[in-house]
Order: C-alpha cells, then sequence, then structure tokens
C-alpha cells in the first residue's frame, strides 16, 4: 500500500511538473501564420512574379525567427494577398484573418513603379499586424551585479496578468567609506509591448535594435528609501536568439549609489541591466 502511494505521488508530481512545462510552452509560442500564394489580378502581372513575391515574403518572415510560417490555410492567422496593375504601379494589396472568428486583423497595401521597388519587409510588417506578439517575459528572470562587497541581486517574476512578484531585490548605498545592503522584495505592474522584427530605438545618438518595450512599475519594502517606488518607461529591451535572457537599454532598474567616486565603483548610480531566465 505505501509503495502504491509513493508511485501516485511520484506519478503527480511528474504531471503537475509537465502542466507546468506545457503552460509555458503555450505563452511562449510563436503564432502560426498561412501565406496563400499571391494571386496575379488582372493583366500586366504575371503567375511567375507573383509566386516570386510570395516566397520572397515567406523567406523575410521566416528570418526573424518569431513566427511559424505555412503555406496554406491550416494555421491561426491567414494572409491572403494579391498582385495587380494600376496605371504606371505595381500594387500588392493584402488581407490578415484570425481563422477561429473570421475576423480582420489587418489590410495593407504597398504599390511601385516596379516590383523590385516593393519593399519586402514593409509588405511584410503589414500582413502581420495585429497579429499577436508572444510575451517572452513571462517567467522569472534574476539579475546579478558584483560589488566588491558582494553581489546585488535582483530576482522578478513576470505574470501573464501584467503584475510583477519580486521575489528579491538587493539595494545598495556607498558613503564616506560605509556600505548599506538591504534585501528587498515587493510587487507591481508592468506593460510590454514586443515586435515579430526588431525595431530602431535611439539611445545617446545611436540607433539601437531591440526586439520589445517595457514600462514597468514596482513597489518594494525592506528597501533603500530611494529605491521604495520605482516607475520606468519605455525601457528597450534586447533577447539573446532563444529568449533565455535579454538586455535593458535606455535605462535601467535603480538599485544602488555609490557616492565615494571610481575607487569603489565605475558609477555613482547602480542598476540592474542583464536579466537570465531561471524558472
Amino acid at each position: 500500500m505505501k509503495e502504491k502511494i509513493k508511485d501516485m505521488r511520484k506519478f503527480s508530481l511528474i504531471l503537475l511538473y509537465f502542466v507546468a512545462v506545457a503552460n509555458i510552452a503555450f505563452a511562449q509560442r510563436f503564432p502560426v501564420v498561412g501565406i496563400i500564394p499571391i494571386e496575379a489580378a488582372g493583366t500586366g502581372v504575371t503567375s511567375e512574379q507573383a509566386e516570386e513575391f510570395t516566397s520572397q515574403v515567406i523567406a523575410e518572415l521566416n528570418s526573424w525567427g518569431t513566427l511559424t510560417v505555412v503555406d496554406g490555410e491550416n494555421a491561426e492567422f491567414v494572409v491572403r494577398s494579391t498582385l495587380s496593375r494600376q496605371g504606371n504601379n505595381f500594387v500588392l494589396s493584402a488581407e490578415t484573418i484570425e481563422t477561429r472568428t473570421g475576423r480582420r486583423l489587418s489590410t495593407t497595401t504597398e504599390q511601385a513603379a516596379s516590383l523590385n521597388d516593393i519593399s519586402v519587409f514593409a509588405f511584410s510588417t503589414g500582413i502581420i499586424e495585429g497579429v499577436p506578439v508572444p510575451n517572452y517575459l513571462i517567467g522569472t528572470w534574476q539579475s546579478i551585479i558584483n560589488m566588491r562587497d558582494g553581489p546585488l541581486v535582483s530576482i522578478i517574476e513576470f505574470r501573464a496578468d501584467r503584475t510583477v512578484r519580486v521575489e528579491r531585490y538587493d539595494t545598495w548605498e556607498h558613503r564616506q567609506g560605509n556600505s548599506l545592503r538591504y534585501e528587498g522584495f515587493g510587487t507591481g505592474t508592468y506593460s510590454y509591448a514586443g515586435f515579430f522584427s526588431p525595431r530602431t530605438m535611439t539611445i545617446n545618438n545611436q540607433p539601437v535594435q531591440i526586439d520589445a518595450m517595457l514600462n514597468i512599475h514596482l513597489r518594494l519594502e525592506e528597501t533603500l528609501p530611494e529605491q521604495a517606488v520605482i516607475s520606468r518607461n519605455r525601457l528597450g529591451i534586447i533577447f539573446n536568439s532563444d529568449k533565455t535572457s535579454f538586455e535593458l537599454v535606455g535605462g535601467h532598474l535603480p538599485c544602488g549609489r555609490n557616492y565615494d567616486g571610481p575607487s569603489v565603483h565605475p558609477s555613482a548610480v547602480i542598476g540592474f541591466t542583464h536579466f537570465t531566465r531561471i524558472r
């Protein structure tokens, strides 16, 4: 009887593990977009031109690495397009439909005197407008800043309902040769705007390619007073290729201040910028 109970407990733990993994995988999975071959409409265009542009669009979308692209209607979202001539211009028009509801998510039109002058990137960006971007922040992330007197650690869980649980948030201050350190915790909210293809953000007059934008608002306890409330808007996010780490650009999550110069730390203000997924 005891062995049966142990086996049942073991099975339950395994089942819970796979349910948790499945939930994470579902939250992070790529949208499936079906590209119907572009239709050559009217005179002045050929089926070969339409087929060639269809191939270019599929290649462009696949290169982003954030969509599952299929050829046909067996998908969550379907794109139907036509290529035609109006006067001296080639005109490429498309609509994107959500298969489950039949709802039109977007329409887009690109035109140019030459088919080669129609931007594949601009057209591809237009047709996925309205397709929901996966929230790759969902999960628990850790940031560590190594200081001379020990590491500063932040552990933050981003939830699907746009709330935040701060498991740990170290704050630190160095003044007149003495350091103060507190292990804080708290709650908060955030908003996330992801992109299927990187967008350009200007930082210090330099263009930077980012994958998402983040607004975050935290209320913390057991921290230095300066970090009791943290509110940061329009932080850029750069993910690594498998979405297991990210870098904040255009700002940071502040956690400390150094009043004693570069002999203690190169920066006067210390903040968390690099995070790694831990759960």
